[in-house]
């Protein structure tokens, strides 16, 4: 049980930041201005389920000011994120692009709302080796892809349009997660 629970405590974190990701230089998309707060049609409680059991997750609450944690047990354990001058959301194209800055560079997920009450939550998933060299293979065709180690991380910065990014999630570069309003 308790490592299901670091499992699903892990798979959280990485939804927000992890040690190799696609980066940018400013938040996405560049030259749309962020909003003030989160519109409510995103606001309330989200969980994910696991595939194999159907046991509901951990629950990601979305609040007009920003996001927050809690775990099955109603504590909150990852802390949360307000929109600020480190906490970036633009809408565009129907698309909701949250950008955290990490230190220089932006890290950006993406979120669509699939029907009401379902989130799609996307990322460019590169942290399998394999799977990095390949995607960033992709991406490098498109859009030139600047390495930066900073420590224990490693960031592969693009600087694309907003034709280019869009192009980017039409192709399926951006994959993830459903969330799931919970009632």
């Amino acid at each position: 049980m308790k490592l299901r629970v670091l499992v699903l405590r892990l798979s959280w974190s990485l939804l927000f930041y992890s040690c190799n990701e696609v980066t940018f230089h400013e938040p996405q998309p560049s030259g749309i201005a962020p909003l003030k707060s989160i519109p409510s049609a995103l606001q309330g409680q989200y969980s994910t389920r696991d595939k194999t059991t159907g046991e509901i997750g951990d629950t990601l609450i979305i609040e007009s000011w920003g996001y927050h944690f809690k775990d099955t047990n109603d504590k909150a354990w990852l802390g949360s994120g307000r929109i600020s001058d480190t906490l970036v959301v633009k809408f565009y194209q129907n698309y909701y692009f949250v950008n955290f800055k990490e230190g220089d560079q932006w890290v950006l997920r993406i979120v669509k709302e699939k029907s009401p009450g379902v989130l799609d939550f996307l990322s460019i998933d590169i942290q399998d080796d394999a799977n990095r060299k390949e995607m960033l293979k992709r991406i490098s065709r498109k859009i030139p892809v600047k390495e930066v180690k900073k420590i224990d991380d490693t960031f592969y910065q693009i600087k694309p349009t907003q034709a280019q990014l869009m192009t980017l999630i039409r192709e399926g570069y951006f994959t993830g997660i459903e969330l799931r309003k919970m009632k």
